[in-house]
């Protein structure tokens, strides 16, 4: 029984607390290890006569301190006198493993400030960070800021949500901005946050920009774009991909026209809004719609106004229905903001627009990671019928091309 087995059993033995044990006995491990790496380095072992005269030996050690799980580790690191030798088990200047620095990411994730993650580390790991040094440990993620920015798409989406949301930033002052993100759904049924800007607020122009990002990094054709209701993006988006088709979202709509009429009215008027977008089909719809009309333009004007004007209602149901209730609304979009904010609850502000970017990467990585191998309801059913629905566009296409 070795003096590692032999220390453990005593610690439970004596229900101890066993991670002093480990710590002990990795910090020894540690030592021995370098030790040895510089032996082989030197070809000789320590107080071996035979390597007198080698041209090169040991010149004594520097301490060095690494946080682990375990604890603190002291560890000396040791020195050869042409001052060559470089260890391989601890990285140059690396005072924390990765165990962690992970546990730092993944509370930078959920949200956690940095002195909220200073105070849990001290208490789990028996040490205080300073928010700073926490800060520093974050910016592992710079990597995949940089390589979610840049990297390539798929040349077909089936839909593209575009939405924002406002989170509080830091510029001098602090002020809450919008931050445009586009999330898509494969032929296949996948979902995934393409992009994301950030803009002091949020205007079509805007969109456009982002828009223009995402076909310039190989986003060649969407069938259908959803969106809020705002001014001009219809036009944006067709500006940039003028064969797609755009639905406007019937929950902003639906939103909108209950601040528009009075609260006696507002159960009422909602309810028949409701056959418009819950038909069987378009026929029924614009039956549905016309219905509406006749019954609150008197009342309500502006209101029967906006859906009279609106191009984009009842695009959805040119689509299988096995998809229509995932692309009538920006819902999946929403939720994805909503998620957001829940881990943003704990921060009154982000410092800066690198720590926002640095948060909304790791949530847009981890929500695609979770959603890569997931098929969106009813999207593996209509599979076929959308293919046809491409094949359809890239004809209309070819046959303008040549005219």
């Amino acid at each position: 029984m070795n003096d590692f087995t032999t220390e453990l059993i005593s610690s439970l033995a004596q229900k101890q607390d066993i991670t002093e044990v480990f710590r002990f006995h990795v910090e020894k491990a540690v030592n021995a290890l370098l030790e040895t790496e510089l032996s082989s380095y030197l070809g000789y072992e320590r107080y071996d006569r035979h390597g007198v005269g080698t041209g090169n030996s040991r010149n004594g050690y520097y301490d060095r301190i690494l946080d682990t799980e375990y604890g603190r580790l002291n560890l000396r690191i040791p020195r050869d006198r042409n001052g060559e030798f470089e260890n391989r088990t601890l990285s140059p200047y690396k005072r924390h493993n990765d165990t962690l620095e992970e546990t730092v990411i993944l509370l930078y994730q959920n949200g956690m400030t940095t002195r909220d993650i200073s105070e849990i580390l001290e208490r789990m790991y028996g040490h205080h960070y300073s928010p700073q040094t926490i800060s520093n440990m974050s910016r592992m993620v710079e990597a995949d800021l940089e390589a979610f920015s840049s990297r390539m798409f798929r040349d077909r989406y089936v839909v593209v949500y575009l939405d924002a949301t406002y989170l509080p930033i830091r510029r001098n002052t602090v002020a809450k901005e919008a931050v445009y993100f586009a999330m898509g759904i494969t032929l296949e049924g996948n979902k995934e946050i393409l992009g994301y800007r950030v803009y002091p607020t949020e205007s079509a122009h805007n969109w456009a920009i982002l828009l223009e990002d995402l076909k310039a990094r190989g986003l060649e054709e969407a069938l259908l774009f959803v969106t809020d209701g705002l001014t001009g993006i219809r036009d944006a988006i067709h500006r940039v991909y003028p064969g797609a088709d755009h639905q406007t979202c019937w929950v902003h709509m639906a939103r909108n026209i209950s601040h528009m009429v009075r609260v006696k009215d507002r159960k009422d008027v909602l309810d028949d809004l409701r056959h418009v977008y819950t038909g069987v089909d378009k026929e029924h719809a614009k039956a549905a719609l016309k219905a509406f009309v006749s019954t609150w333009k008197d009342v309500y004007p502006k209101v029967t106004g906006i859906l009279e004007d609106n191009l984009s209602l009842l695009t959805f149901y040119d689509y299988p229905e096995t998809i229509r209730k995932s692309i009538y609304t920006t819902n999946l979009m929403e939720n994805f903001n909503k998620h957001l904010k829940r881990f943003t609850k704990r921060k009154e502000q982000f410092p800066n627009e690198e720590s926002m970017m640095r948060f909304i990467v790791t949530q847009a990585e981890r929500y695609n990671f979770r959603n890569a191998s997931t098929v969106h309801r009813g999207f593996k059913a209509a599979e076929d019928a959308l293919e046809k629905m491409f094949e359809a566009r890239a004809s209309v296409k070819n046959t303008s091309q040549e005219i």
